[in-house]
């Protein structure tokens, strides 16, 4: 489990009264004191088991249990106030807590509180949130990459890791809670971070993560089918993203309008709104031109509204990071990186950990490993596989799919590996709690028929088996994964990179045919 309990060294105690006069500000509906009012805070968490000494524990309803059934186990690690509903505030009182802070709704008022305890650290750097279906983390590491070489001291914050002025720590969901984030923030501020990338999912701007935040830029990748098991319809998904693109999130948007929904986003941006895409109504019409799946840095054209034409390097395989590489710049470009600079910044990032990383140990043939895990990723990422392909060569491809998950996705998933590669196999991805035969049931559905697949639950032994079959010419994708380092089914999480694996499987398979 990642340490999520990253707390700035030296926070000064503020009386629980100047807190009140926030949420009023804010307009968090019903905010009360019951208690002291001169209760010093100088820390907050919603984690009872992250609680310190000075905290301000936010008891609040979760997915299956109150926190208000904590609050005796906060109050004794050092919780000196609480901050819960009208419901639970005499369960509250009723530990001896110091304060206690009554709002209609905790979640509401988390984001908020935390940005007070540290002192508003996200005015104190430079903000970029980046939001869409796929393409957040590539995104994200092309503008670090860029701010970087403008010599800037930056924070990543994501899917694959956090990183704080260069130390990196592990993730464990792509944006943190309000009060781990505002704490993190406080922590980049203190190691003189001046400028952070940060992915943006729908489910933290759906429950407030980043409450508390406004953003110098958002930007928008894409938007196609993904977390319907929480959204449950693309109309809810986009809403959630859409948040991010409003007055009191963002202060300018960079927004790619080659889907429907990009267009939809910057038709209705509550910010002054820049757009990007191949589509000629873009502000800067992207022209790509490398050939899909380039294996050398490409390269692409954007023309600007003034007609006035600049040429960005690329050096990340694949047609979808042309895209992610444009608004990249475009962002870097308007939070003031000297254009030449962002230019260079960009083409410099070779690597980004589990997106089409090749895995080399010597094959006749190319492999990758992918992080696609929705029906447009998956066919995107093959169309890139189909471009690296040597005459005659082929596309194979390992995938599987999420339990506990957007069930309705899997069918087309599995419909986009088995239309768009030669061969594919089909396998366990991560099952958590589900039946993992039923899944892999599901996949098949839309399969079209007599396409080439084989089933083979055992993820080592799909790979194993994918491998046997790839030969000179072809490309081999092991797709859903990506950068992750462990496969959890029935509630176990066991080591399992698929960098590793396939890279095992590989060098056996020349080992036993030398």
């Amino acid at each position: 489990m990642p340490d999520l309990s990253v707390r700035p060294s030296a926070v000064a105690p503020k009386p629980v009264a100047d807190l009140l006069e926030r949420l009023h500000r804010d307009g968090i509906g019903g905010a009360r004191i019951e208690g002291a009012t001169a209760t010093g805070i100088t820390g907050i968490t919603h984690d009872s088991r992250l609680v310190m000494p000075g905290d301000l524990y936010v008891a609040r309803a979760g997915a299956h249990t109150h926190g208000i059934a904590h609050v005796a186990q906060a109050v004794a690690a050092g919780a000196v106030a609480v901050l819960t509903d009208p419901a639970s505030a005499a369960a509250a009182a009723g530990t001896g807590v110091a304060s206690t802070l009554v709002v209609d709704d905790p979640r509401v008022a988390m984001g908020p509180a935390a940005a007070w305890a540290y002192d508003d650290p996200a005015e104190a750097m430079t903000l970029v949130g980046v939001t869409g279906t796929n393409g957040k983390t590539t995104t994200s590491y092309l503008v670090d990459a860029g701010l970087r070489a403008a010599g800037r001291r930056t924070g990543l914050i994501g899917t694959i890791e956090t990183r704080v002025a260069g130390e990196a720590l592990p993730s464990a969901r792509t944006t943190p809670e309000a009060t781990e984030l505002h704490a993190l923030l406080a922590v980049m501020r203190e190691r003189g971070v001046d400028a952070v990338a940060m992915e943006v999912s729908s489910h933290a701007l759906a429950l407030g993560r980043v409450d508390g935040v406004v953003f110098d830029v958002a930007a928008f990748t894409n938007l196609s089918q993904d977390h319907l098991d929480f959204h449950h319809d693309m109309a809810a998904y986009f809403a959630a993203k859409s948040l991010l693109f409003s007055e009191a999130r963002s202060r300018r948007a960079i927004v790619t309008v080659d889907d429907e929904w990009g267009e939809r986003i910057a038709a209705t941006c509550g910010t002054p709104v820049t757009t990007t895409g191949a589509r000629e109504t873009a502000d800067w019409r992207r022209h790509d031109e490398s050939p899909a799946g380039a294996t050398t840095p490409g390269s692409l054209q954007l023309t600007g509204p003034d007609h006035r034409t600049v040429t960005v390097g690329c050096g990340l395989l694949g047609r979808v990071n042309l895209s992610n590489a444009a608004l990249a710049y475009l962002v870097l470009v308007d939070i003031g990186v000297d254009p030449d600079v962002a230019g260079n910044g960009v083409a410099s990032l070779r690597v980004v950990p589990g997106r089409l990383e090749r895995i080399d140990v010597g094959q006749p043939y190319v492999a990758l490993v992918d992080y696609a895990h929705t029906p447009r990723a998956v066919s995107a990422v093959l169309a890139d596989a189909r471009a690296l392909t040597a005459a005659g060569g082929r596309v194979l491809v390992v995938l599987g799919c999420g339990g506990d998950r957007d069930r309705d996705k899997r069918a087309l998933m599995g419909e986009a590996a088995a239309s768009s590669a030669d061969i594919a196999v089909f396998t366990n991805d991560n099952p958590r709690s589900e039946d993992p035969a039923e899944i892999l049931a599901s996949m098949q559905t839309r399969v079209p028929a007599g396409a080439p697949i084989h089933v083979e639950p055992d993820r080592r032994r799909a790979i194993e088996l994918a491998v046997g079959l790839a030969r000179q010419g072809d490309v081999l994708v092991v797709a859903g994964k990506g950068h992750e380092q462990g496969q959890e089914t029935a509630g176990v999480v066991v080591p399992f990179d698929d960098r590793v694996v396939l890279g095992e499987a590989i060098a056996a398979s020349r080992g036993a045919g030398s």
